[in-house]
């Protein structure tokens, strides 16, 4: 009987351990600790631009862009700010 109390007491503890260890994990991948703020960034976009759209992938994200002469997709790396890369809807891309 005495181990059978020993082992019931033995569980508890071992229950209310795993949930406060589980808890404090998941605070900690919450928000814990935030990741560096994007750096200012300056498009220089000609008069009667306007952003349409953005979206992310990766360390890179794209932002759709209207401008005067035409649609352009502008690639921009989240960590310097600098445009990396530049697509005009509609226009040919070799296939290799």
């Amino acid at each position: 009987m005495q181990a059978l109390k020993f082992l019931v007491v033995a569980m508890g503890v071992l229950i209310v351990a795993g949930t406060v260890t589980l808890v404090v994990l998941l605070v900690q991948r919450a928000g814990g600790r935030g990741e560096a703020p994007l750096p200012a960034m300056s498009l220089n976009l000609p008069a009667g631009s306007r952003i349409v759209s953005l979206a992310g992938a990766g360390d890179h994200f794209a932002v759709h862009v209207q401008r005067p002469d035409g649609d352009r997709i502008l690639l921009l790396d989240s960590r310097s700010g600098r445009v990396v890369g530049e697509v005009m809807p509609g226009a040919a891309v070799p296939v290799r």
